[in-house]
């Protein structure tokens, strides 16, 4: 589903692309597909570490991950506040995983190398996550560069101020960039910035569906500006609209 008609303003009054010039993009299950359950991997990881921190059980290290998850934007955010925990650990070992889910995706780097201007990643993991799933999509060339979970003072998404030192790191003017991100929620603050939101959909990312589900921050948000299930085909859409002209929203 590439949601096509907001991207020519057919639509509701939506932002769209024609002054686009900084374009930040999320990671897990944006850049690649919650289909590979890369993360998967990662909550199986988190959910050991906490049975093991807080000598609790399965079921009960799952509880207090997710709700980590929801009240404080990341597990990691919840255990360093409500149990000191210090993140250096925490984020080796949850990342330790193996990366061959994931497929190179030759139609997504050309899609990225042709966009107008500056590339980001904006990501709650580290920077060595992301170059290891960017590698296996073969988009390591395609950034300018990563902002992680370190970057950001261990202050994840959705707080507003982690997206303020982003774009005060690299000089970015929210009203030129466009978000991409698989959480509605987390583009909530980009809208307030300024920028044009782009929300990644997917049966399987269940993290995503159990979020809107408990902010009543879904797909039809009035934040969102538009709305794909399939990121390689909008941005070639995208671009062409843009060659074209017809890419104002």
């Amino acid at each position: 589903m590439v949601n096509m008609a907001e991207l020519g303003g057919i639509a509701r009054a939506k932002r769209g692309f024609d002054q686009t010039e900084n374009w930040i993009f999320d990671l897990d299950n944006t850049l690649y597909p919650a289909s590979c359950r890369l993360f998967d991997q990662i909550d199986v990881k988190m959910a050991a570490f906490i049975m093991e921190l807080l000598k609790v059980d399965h079921a009960e290290a799952r509880r207090l991950q997710k709700g980590f998850l929801y009240e404080h934007g990341t597990t990691l955010r919840g255990l360093m506040m409500e149990y000191g925990v210090q993140p250096a650990e925490f984020l080796s070992f949850v990342h330790d995983i193996d990366h061959s889910a994931i497929t190179a995706n030759e139609e997504l780097g050309r899609a990225l190398r042709q966009l107008p201007g500056r590339r980001f990643i904006f990501t709650n993991g580290t920077v060595q996550h992301a170059e290891n799933v960017m590698a296996r999509i073969g988009i390591l060339d395609c950034f300018d560069d990563i902002f992680d979970i370190e970057a950001a003072d261990y202050l994840p998404k959705p707080h507003i101020e982690s997206y303020h030192a982003m774009l005060k790191r690299h000089g970015i003017e929210a009203e030129r960039s466009a978000m991409f991100e698989d959480i509605s929620r987390n583009l909530e603050p980009c809208h307030r910035l300024g920028m044009t939101t782009v929300l990644i959909t997917s049966s399987d990312n269940e993290d995503s569906a159990a979020i809107a589900s408990r902010t009543g921050l879904g797909p039809d948000a009035p934040h969102i500006d538009h709305v794909t299930d399939n990121l390689p085909e909008f941005l070639a859409q995208l671009l062409e609209l843009r060659r074209s002209g017809q890419a104002a929203g």
